[in-house]
């Protein structure tokens, strides 16, 4: 199924592939703009003209063909709003005109090019849709239709098709794919496989009855439409000649035609009936025979026709869409060629040999051809006739058919071969990418896809046929996006190296990189057996030297290379002499010499002996000099690929590697992830059954809702959710509240809450009875008192204070019942806190279950986490997995083994609690030795003088007993001494209550110890942290990427969980978040997991994919999340921000159901006051070019804009200036190449001033999500074209980040025509477009937000006079700081003398795509040693107190917990 098996020229020059954007002046010089302005321009609504059809005729005649469709000019008429307010409002089923259709499919095709909502146009006036789509079918079939045009109407129909959860859609294109398209079949084929199907036949005979001749005859059309698509395509194809030149039209008119056919294909509902549709036509055959599949220009069709085979022959039941097995398949190839055997030895007595061999005999390619190749083609024609594959002859209906002996031939074997398995196939692939995967353009596309052409790639679309589908879709794009990153590293790395002809023919490095060293020896050392039924060897190992003569932190992170880190080979044969510059901007491999690429996976570093140096607590031996040696593994597969071809007298590959390549931990997880998959498609994936028709995209949305799950719970207790009474009803205003209690008083929380729809409803599923369709809105409450745990205040419960609003207590409790729970969290409303609420609540509600807690990022698991352990939940149970743990700000170490130390320490603080409690009590042994041994003393000491205690104190004949009684009586008061006035003597329900708390303590105690006692047996560390895992912990926190690459490990443990949370689920690759839910090995067949929680924000930006190519054309950025959110799945969508001011928040709450604000935003001070220095708390501020120039692009993709750069710059530092403080700012912008150059002007106008300094961040809006500060300056850099702001989601992360002031830098005039973002920018062009200074203020101040400053404003008209006018604003503030004179820069350079680089390594286009250089990596590691250096002095005295008990662990001898520590923690 990979696009791979036809390579291009490795050496050519990748095409750019960007479209070209016009500028604004040409834009406003234009005469599709003069037009706009005359008939359909947004703001010129009152003066438009008429609607004229000539315009539209005059448009697309000039505009769209006769400039060959080119993208410049179709963007132009895009983005005027053509569409939306010209075309489709004036489209009408009597004026319509061939011109009219395809200008809206030309536009409608270049929104879905541009990735903007493409439907919204036409749901104004839906009404004329169904006349539109069938006129559009109409001129598909068309021949008055040019290529060009018919190309463009068949890329419509697969945006159709594609977008089936669109009603308007949907009930148009499913008319194409019903059974009714049978009437295209042969008779005879319809007829076997009618005659296979009953419940088919059923429904084919009532259509037949019920419909008129004259319905019939009018529904024909649609029924046949796609056979006569199919026919048209075979005329077509059958003119393209095997040489000579042909049109490139018909070519991609062809590519686009099987890019149709695979998506039909690829999606249940629509190639359950088309599929047998597509068989009769024979078109696989067909197009393997055609000329196109020999020529060069043909190498994109072949790769399209060999994934149209693949889903034409995918493993799974038409009927049923269930998946079919091996042997199911193999069953299937059985059946069909003893038919074929049989029909032979009956009618057939040339083919008698044939006939009596055994199937493996004759089923493989060679077999058939040698037994029906000698056959006449009259013959062959018999034989096809007989298998209703082919008429017997040709009439008028199907003259389009081929009955020729080479076709016939190829027909029959095609069918009847054995097939090699998908599994075994993906089984044998190499996990690592090869020089010949690396840079073929055919299967790792350039990063600059335009989107304009095809790919031979696969779609994560909204549905797929089976799991197996699923992960092998997701399998291959997520080994070629991996490529094409290994790609981007290996150039940047041996580029920095410098590889160049010696003298002597050698090789000679000129440079040095951080990632990669030259290799001085190479050895391969191992290369074991086979293991039986395999061909590749078990094990290939190998060792590599390098020699590390790097400074000493280099030369560290060389040396601590960890177990199972992936490493690249390379062998490099430069043809460039000595001091040849090599250029990103040139071919990459001509320059280099690069010969070869491998993978290999670290088994470790080799000491001065020759032995492993195993990762363990003690510290790894020093080596003396520089030389290291590396023992490898090499990928097996890939080995023996290569000795194969090293047989045959090529060169060997593994006598020539002279580079040694690493690459960053974070960014190198994909071998992991790739077997992880593979694994997960070799076993039966078990998903439960609640979940897996929505995982698959089928069936109905909302089955997997708590309402709608049979195993609903009716009661519920809240724990800590409500804050009192009155929070409750508020909560639920929909529904009555009962309360159980007659004592008002009594009304305080904890509440368990009984809902009584669920209670109706369950009774009636008990009865077999339907529920009742009206649900019984009642809420009835009980109020509970939380047992007393002790008299101390550590015992105190941890109660949540957060007023939750509804909405939020509506995802509360969707999260507590069983089901899939989807909540979408807009910017700022506390999805946080919802989360870590569900996870309390189930942790006291279910006491017994396990939840998992999956996020995308270590920064917000670690916020959830720090947030759980201010909830009262037990820290035994919390375990936090992966290698950001150290980042928790607690010096509580939650990982595996910081947890088992933890128990071991605790083990002993509690036998020093049973000791004292032992002395107390006057017991003489030692009881406190081990656990089992105070286990024997709390059942036969403590529990027995409880027990007396209480017959003393509750007597059951009714006595009363005197308040006094239970003071003298309790038998632990000299346990509790440190305790004043342990009983106040007041009332004996008080007393009572305080005795049963102190007992309960004692009791935890040996609970506690009771859990333990496993520490006790288990002798090393690493068991120990097993069992914590797989026995203790109750709450179980890891990333995503972690999750992937641990699943094998956490399976062969037994890890078991019931509940699953997602945090940042929108943020997530599919697979990433597919895996969690596979962690576990399901118990009898079934999986355990029963609830599913996702919260996220879809209307944000996706995961990061760095290829243009995978993330727009194969749609791998749509998470899953965003997925079932499609799909039409039930969501609670949290309604109340709590971050930004109302203001602020109307620029981008437009795009939420409803959001509003929290109290406090409308009523806190800080939100109430004015930013000071402004007179606006957010302002769009117009910037003109700089001497002449707006945007630049010194690279492709690296946009920098000097004039906003400097604006932006100086705005910050007159901020500065005025008082604000430099961490409550962060400077944004949309583009990598306007981040540097903002951090170049700030490196050279404020970076050393003591006065200003840095801001708090400086960074691109993608990296800067899930982040927020008080004030945003945001620079918008584009002026020629709207660029990939026009994705809405990007538009709500850059308006979301400020809490109070959001000042937006940008080209007005370019900005506002865009269709998607005038929500936003109409609100933000309300307000004057330069900037209102008032200089006279300093931070804070006390002016209300809505009343002026005092005094004139002072305008800041452009940019230089900003600059200026901060310049002397500064000179003057210098000079009342006469201190601070002497050290200031006094010395004015003009705005624009920072030059813009061009950078000297490649840049992504992608703004979150960009990892940070070597010096930004340096700055970075300098700050966080600074801040670990600070947080170590912070936390001395909790470390010294740590240390001690440490050392009382160490010196227990049974319990040291020092055996199988790892040094570090597997990186995420």
């Amino acid at each position: 199924m990979t696009a791979g098996k036809q390579q291009t020229d490795k050496n050519a020059t990748p095409a750019k592939g960007k479209g070209p954007a016009p500028t604004v002046e040409q834009i406003n010089a234009d005469r599709i703009t003069q037009l706009a302005n005359q008939y359909w321009a947004p703001y010129a609504a009152e003066k438009r003209l008429p609607f004229d059809p000539k315009v539209v005729d005059e448009i697309y005649s000039k505009e769209i063909k006769e400039s060959n469709f080119a993208v410049r000019r179709i963007m132009m008429l895009e983005f005027s709003q053509y569409v939306e307010n010209f075309l489709w409002p004036n489209f009408t089923p009597q004026t319509k005109s061939l011109a009219h259709i395809m200008s809206i499919v030309v536009m409608i095709n270049e929104k879905f090019r541009e990735r903007v909502p493409a439907w919204e146009s036409f749901k104004s006036k839906p009404e004329h849709f169904p006349a539109f789509f069938r006129a559009l079918l109409e001129a598909c079939l068309s021949d008055n239709a040019s290529l060009k045009e018919q190309t463009s109407l068949l890329v419509f129909l697969n945006h159709c098709f594609n977008s089936m959860e669109e009603d308007l859609i949907r009930d148009q294109a499913k008319r194409l794919v019903s059974l009714s398209m049978w009437v295209s079949l042969q008779p005879d084929r319809r007829e076997r496989e009618l005659k296979q199907n009953s419940k088919w036949r059923k429904y084919w005979k009532s259509l037949q009855k019920k419909e008129t001749p004259e319905q019939r005859q009018a529904q024909q059309w649609d029924r046949t439409f796609l056979h006569n698509l199919m026919i048209k395509f075979f005329r077509l194809l059958d003119t393209i000649t095997d040489n000579g030149d042909v049109s490139q039209d018909k070519v991609h008119y062809c590519e686009r035609f099987l890019e149709l056919m695979i998506d039909l294909e690829a999606l249940l509902p629509t190639r359950r009936f088309f599929n047998t549709v597509l068989d009769d036509c024979h078109l696989v055959t067909r197009c393997k025979l055609s000329n196109l599949c020999r020529r060069e220009d043909g190498q994109l069709f072949s790769q399209l026709l060999e994934m149209l085979e693949f889903y034409a022959n995918f493993e799974i039941n038409d009927e049923t869409g269930d998946p079919l097995t091996d042997h199911d398949m193999t069953q299937i190839h059985y059946s069909r060629i003893t038919s074929l055997q049989k029909a032979a030895f009956a009618k057939f007595p040339d083919l008698r040999d044939f006939a009596l061999s055994n199937v493996a005999n004759v089923d493989t390619r060679e077999a058939l051809l040698k037994h029906f190749k000698p056959l006449e083609e009259n013959m062959l024609q018999q034989i096809a006739n007989h298998l209703n594959l082919t008429p017997i002859k040709l009439t008028g209906d199907n003259d389009w058919m081929r009955l020729d002996q080479k076709f016939l031939l190829e027909l029959l074997v095609s069918r009847n071969e054995r097939r090699s398995s998908q599994l075994q196939a993906l089984n044998e692939m190499p996990l690592y990418p090869t020089e010949d995967v690396i840079w073929n353009e055919n299967i790792v596309p350039t990063e600059y896809f335009s989107g304009e052409g095809c790919l031979a790639l696969p779609k994560l679309n909204l549905q797929f046929l089976t799991l197996h589908d699923y992960l092998l879709r997701n399998f291959n794009l997520f080994r070629l996006e991996s490529t094409y990153e290994i790609r981007q590293d290996i150039e940047d790395a041996v580029s920095r190296l410098s590889p160049w002809q010696s003298e002597d023919g050698g090789v000679y490095f000129g440079g040095w990189a951080r990632m990669a060293q030259p290799i001085i020896g190479f050895t391969v050392v191992e290369v074991a057996r086979p293991n039986i039924g395999e061909k590749r060897p078990a094990r290939v190992r190998a060792d590599v030297t390098v020699h590390l003569n790097v400074r000493r932190e280099i030369k560290s992170e060389w040396e601590n290379l960890r177990k199972h880190d992936a490493c690249f080979l390379v062998c490099v044969q430069p043809t460039n002499t000595i001091g040849t510059k090599i250029t990103h901007t040139q071919p990459f491999i001509p320059q280099v010499g690069l010969k070869y690429v491998r993978g290999c996976e670290i088994e470790g570093m080799l000491d001065e002996n020759g032995r492993i140096i195993e990762d363990g607590p003690e510290p790894k031996p020093e080596l003396q000099g520089d030389k290291r040696t590396f023992r490898v593994w090499l990928d097996c597969n890939q080995y023996r690929i290569d000795t194969d071809v090293a047989n045959d007298n090529e060169e060997d590959v593994y006598q020539c590697f002279n580079i040694l390549m690493r690459r960053k931990p974070k960014e190198n997880n994909f071998k992991a992830v790739l077997e992880t998959i593979r694994e997960l498609m070799n076993t039966e994936c078990v998903v439960p059954d609640w979940l897996h028709d929505i995982i698959l995209g089928y069936g109905d949305p909302g089955a997997a809702h708590y309402s709608r799950m049979p195993n609903e719970i009716p009661t519920l207790d809240f724990n800590d959710t409500f804050l009192d009474m009155d929070h409750l009803k508020s909560s639920f205003p929909d529904y009555t509240i009962k309360v159980k209690t007659d004592e008002p008083q009594k009304l305080v929380p904890p509440f368990k809450l009984t809902f009584e729809d669920v209670n109706i409803k369950r009774q009636a599923l008990e009865k077999d009875e339907e529920p009742p369709r009206k649900r019984s809105n009642v809420v009835t409450v009980e109020p509970h008192k939380i047992p007393n745990r002790g008299p101390y205040p550590s015992s105190k419960v941890k109660k949540n204070a957060i007023p939750f609003t509804a909405t939020q207590v509506e995802a509360i409790r969707s999260g507590m019942q069983p089901g899939l729970t989807m909540v979408v969290g807009p910017p700022g409303t506390g999805k946080t806190d919802v989360a870590v609420q569900i996870i309390s609540n189930i942790y006291h509600n279910f006491p017994s279950q396990r939840t998992l807690i999956v996020t995308h990022s270590n920064q917000a698991l670690n916020q959830l986490f720090e947030k759980i352990m201010a909830l009262d939940v037990d820290e035994r149970h919390l375990l936090r997995l992966g290698h950001g743990e150290e980042a928790l700000e607690t010096e509580k170490d939650f990982s595996r083994y910081g947890r088992v130390n933890y128990v071991l320490a605790k083990r002993l603080e509690l036998l020093k609690d049973v000791q004292m409690l032992q002395e107390s009590l006057n017991v003489p042994g030692d009881v406190a030795y081990t656990c089992e041994t105070a286990g024997y003393f709390f059942l036969y000491h403590v529990l027995a003088r409880w027990e007396e205690f209480l017959s003393k104190v509750k007597h059951t004949d009714g006595k009363v007993v005197a308040v006094g009684a239970i003071k003298d009586e309790f038998p632990f008061t000299r346990f509790f001494h440190d305790v004043p006035n342990l009983f106040k003597g007041e009332s004996y329900e008080e007393d009572m209550d305080i005795a049963e708390g102190c007992f309960r303590y004692i009791e935890k105690i040996f609970t506690q110890l009771d859990e333990f006692r496993a520490f006790e047996l288990l002798r090393s560390g690493l068991d120990r942290s097993k069992y914590l895992l797989v026995k203790e912990a109750k709450i179980i926190a890891m990333t995503c990427t972690h999750a992937a690459l641990k699943r094998k490990e956490l399976v062969d443990l037994g890890f078991k969980y019931d509940n699953i949370l997602m945090e940042e689920s929108a943020q997530i690759l599919e697979i990433e978040t597919f895996i969690p839910l596979l962690l576990q090995n399901p118990a009898d067949g079934f999986s355990r997991l029963k609830r599913w929680i996702m919260i996220g924000d879809h209307h944000q930006l996706p995961p990061v994919i760095k290829n243009m190519a995978f993330q727009k054309y194969s749609n791998m950025e749509q998470s899953l999340f965003t997925r079932i959110v499609r799909l039409g799945v039930p969501t609670v969508d949290l309604d109340g921000q709590g971050r930004s001011r109302p203001s602020i928040c109307n620029l981008y709450n437009w795009r939420y159901k409803k959001l509003g604000n929290l109290p406090h935003v409308l009523n806190s001070k800080e939100y109430k006051l004015a930013n000071p220095g402004f007179y606006y708390d957010f302002q769009l501020i117009n910037v003109d070019d700089f001497n002449g120039v707006g945007e630049s692009e010194p690279s492709p993709y690296f946009y920098q804009n000097l004039a906003e750069a400097e604006y932006v710059v100086a705005t910050y530092m007159y901020m500065r200036l005025i008082g604000y403080p430099a961490e409550k700012i962060s400077i944004l912008t949309t583009y990598n190449g306007q981040k540097h150059l903002i951090r170049d002007v700030i490196n050279q106008r404020c970076a050393d001033n003591p006065l200003i300094g840095r801001p708090y961040k400086v960074t691109t809006v993608d990296k800067y999500q899930g982040q927020q500060n008080d004030f945003i300056l945001l620079s918008l850099v584009r002026t020629k074209a709207v660029g990939h702001l026009r994705d809405v989601r990007r538009l709500v992360v850059a308006m979301s980040r400020a809490r109070l002031g959001l000042y937006v830098f940008a080209r007005v005039s370019l900005f506002r025509n865009c269709f998607e973002l005038a929500p936003a920018f109409k609100q933000l062009m309300a307000r004057p477009q330069q900037l209102y200074l008032a200089p006279q203020e300093t931070y804070k101040t006390e002016r209300p937000a809505d009343q002026q400053p005092e005094g004139s404003a002072q305008l800041a008209e452009d940019m230089p006079q900003m600059a200026a006018f901060v310049y002397d604003f500064y000179i003057h503030k210098v000079q009342q700081l006469k201190s601070a004179m002497e050290e200031a820069q006094k010395e004015w350079q003009k705005p624009g003398t920072v030059v813009g680089h061009t950078p000297d390594h490649f840049v992504p286009a992608h703004p979150g795509g960009e990892s940070d250089s070597e010096e930004e990596v340096a700055e970075e590691e300098s700050e966080a040693e600074s801040r670990k250096r600070k947080l170590e002095a912070d936390l001395l005295p909790a470390k010294k107190v740590a240390k001690k008990d440490d050392d009382d662990v160490d010196t227990d001898d049974e319990m040291a917990a020092t055996e199988d520590k790892p040094v570090k923690e597997d990186s995420d």
